[in-house]
């Protein structure tokens, strides 16, 4: 090794400064390295509803839920929120809340509802001439 590569990270605007960005725990922290997002045939959509299940047991003394899941319970005792709403709301990005509330899904402490698949929406020609027909009356 040479003495350049040794000096490199003490020459100025060379290193990072973790205290300058303040409190910082990765993603894989968070989600015990896991990328899978709760049980199998669950999907996350960013617009899928997520709503805390009725009569769910509360937050405390919980060994299973960490404070990223408790948050994510806070953020949903208010109202019903979407992936995305969640995500910004906590700050996370959506990896990891998908994964955060697969484990809440599992735990039976939410539930999701997912959107209506466009080829099951009405088609729209068909709502005009109902607006029509209401009209006509």
């Amino acid at each position: 090794m040479t003495d350049d590569f040794m000096s490199a990270p003490h020459e100025p605007g060379s290193q990072w400064y973790d205290h300058e960005a303040g409190p910082l725990v990765r993603p894989y922290a968070m989600t015990g390295g896991r990328t899978k997002s709760g049980p199998d045939g669950v999907r996350f959509d960013l617009i899928s509803l997520v709503t805390l299940t009725p009569g769910a047991p509360g937050t405390d003394g919980d060994a299973a839920l960490g404070p990223e899941h408790r948050f994510m319970i806070e953020l949903c005792r208010t109202e019903t929120q979407s992936v995305a709403e969640l995500a910004a709301g906590a700050d996370l990005p959506v990896g990891v809340v998908r994964v955060l509330l697969g484990d809440l899904l599992e735990l039976g402490r939410v539930t999701v509802s997912r959107p209506v698949p466009p080829a099951q929406l009405p088609d729209e020609r068909i709502l005009r001439e109902v607006i029509a027909g209401l009209r006509a009356l």
